[in-house]
């Protein structure tokens, strides 16, 4: 978590990020949208893929990045620690409580109508 979080604080990692949300790319490709030199675009993918947020391929003499969200697992749980839910997030909690404890219910006395027919079935098969 400490390597993403690093990773993230500089700003060129983050547009980089952005840049691979939608489409992989060449190490050319990504250094051609910054004012900084390829060497430096070079390290900066390199903190990145080490610290596991883009992985890369090799093609021939080009190399493609594309991103990789699972390092950020961590890190996204860690931060939720610190929010507290929303209104909505309550009010939505408290109706999908309320859908299932319906459904239940509903379940419950369908088993309990089906039983009921069963034994009145029975009663009536006996009689005959």
């Amino acid at each position: 978590m400490d390597d993403v979080a690093e990773s993230i604080a500089d700003p060129v990692r983050r547009e980089i990020l952005l840049m691979l949300r939608d489409e992989r790319m060449s190490a050319g490709q990504i250094a051609d949208r910054f004012v900084i030199s390829r060497p430096a675009v070079s390290r900066h993918l390199r903190v990145l893929r080490k610290s596991g947020l883009v992985r890369d391929t090799l093609v021939g003499r080009r190399r493609f990045y594309e991103l990789d969200t699972t390092a950020l697992t961590e890190l996204i749980d860690w931060l939720a620690q610190l929010t507290r839910p929303t209104a909505w997030e309550r009010r939505l909690d408290a109706l999908e409580t309320e859908v299932y404890r319906t459904r239940r219910e509903h379940r419950s006395r369908d088993t309990t109508d089906r039983r009921s027919r069963d034994t009145t079935d029975q009663r009536e098969e006996h009689s005959a």
